[in-house]
């Protein structure tokens, strides 16, 4: 719970993910490195070159927004860093990095019911961040705004131990992180038949960027990405809900990006059954996660999503369910400890 609270804590917009990287490196056992584009790269302890290569991911970034330009009475005009709707934003806390890295409050505008207008089609063009400035000089000057500033919900994380729920922004996917970091760590010593190479990467929310890089310099066999994935269990009935918090990490056969290898993840479904890991799996026609810009990598790699179920997900506020994410955790390790090379051949 500590990794998790540290990094949904943490300020991680789409390009801007130096803060979420540095804190998963305090929680990291291994030595990491960075490429260009900021995705942060965890050396295996164990490399055997005659061994596959089992690439896990989750990205650090968080669906968030930009300054735009400082308007003339000193409001800010900003676009959406991944895909968000605007209303699930209005009257909500914000935080902005300004120009000498420090942190600025804000609050997204909206009309008191005293000077509402009716029918009005919300979208963030209509919307701008107030920060108490009364003039675009003062914004500019004594805030230190202007455009390409970052910004983030205003959201502090809170655990409910008693019903095992973590109310938190940015679950998507600082859940996949910690997932990550569970599973590097308690397998690093392991003497396993892969090589473990493991990457949280940057920019999903914004098209599957760093895993582009990433991909390329692994060159994996085979592939796991571990995400925050959208809970429908508030919205749909029962009979159709496939993605619900409380009943164990979601595996996707498809979505808009890929339709996952089914070898794979009848594999990673059947070692849930056997250990009685509670799974649950979903038809997506919507959506996608880094795994649709990796199993069109390299030469083809099969590859299954491990999804911790997150109501409200691209909202400021979300919620989740801890033992879904130690689930998914213990899922992933089970699948890494039970490959080796015949069995990824097998799912060609």
């Amino acid at each position: 719970m500590k990794i998790l609270e540290d990094l949904t804590n943490a300020f991680g917009t789409p390009g801007f993910e130096d803060d979420v990287a540095n804190i998963a490196k305090k929680y990291i056992n291994a030595e990491t490195e960075k490429d260009g584009v900021g995705n942060l790269y965890i050396k295996s302890k164990k490399y055997d070159e005659n061994k596959p290569i089992i690439m896990i991911d989750a990205h650090m970034d968080e669906v968030s927004f930009m300054i735009k330009h400082v308007n003339k009475n000193g409001t800010l005009s900003y676009i959406s860093l991944g895909s968000t709707i605007a209303s699930s934003f209005t009257a909500q806390k914000m935080v902005i990095r300004n120009k000498d890295g420090e942190l600025v409050k804000g609050v997204i505008s909206t009309r008191p019911p005293h000077f509402s207008q009716k029918d009005v089609d919300l979208s963030h063009d209509s919307l701008v961040i107030d920060i108490g400035a009364s003039s675009k000089e003062e914004a500019i000057n004594n805030f230190k705004i202007g455009p390409g500033c970052p910004v983030v919900p205003d959201v502090f994380t809170e655990f409910d131990e008693k019903n095992d729920l973590v109310w938190a922004k940015a679950l998507d996917c600082r859940v996949g992180c910690t997932a990550l970091i569970e599973v590097v760590n308690e397998l690093q010593n392991e003497n396993l038949n892969v090589n473990i190479s493991a990457v949280l990467t940057t920019q999903e929310e914004v098209g599957l960027r760093g895993i582009k890089v990433a991909a390329r310099k692994i060159k994996p066999d085979i592939a796991i990405v571990f995400e925050g994935t959208p809970a429908d269990d508030t919205f749909l009935d029962e009979y159709e809900s496939q993605t619900r918090i409380k009943k164990g990490p979601m595996l996707r056969h498809i979505d808009a990006q890929m339709i996952t290898n089914p070898k794979f993840q009848k594999f990673a479904l059947e070692i849930g059954e056997k250990l009685g890991i509670p799974t649950q799996e979903a038809i997506r026609t919507g959506g996608s996660t880094n795994a649709g810009v990796l199993h069109l990598s390299h030469e083809g790699v099969p590859t299954i999503v491990i999804g911790t179920p997150v109501r409200y997900i691209h909202t400021p506020n979300t919620v989740a369910c801890l033992s879904d994410l130690k689930n998914a955790i213990k899922l992933a390790k089970e699948v890494i400890k039970a490959l080796d090379k015949d069995i990824i051949e097998s799912f060609k």
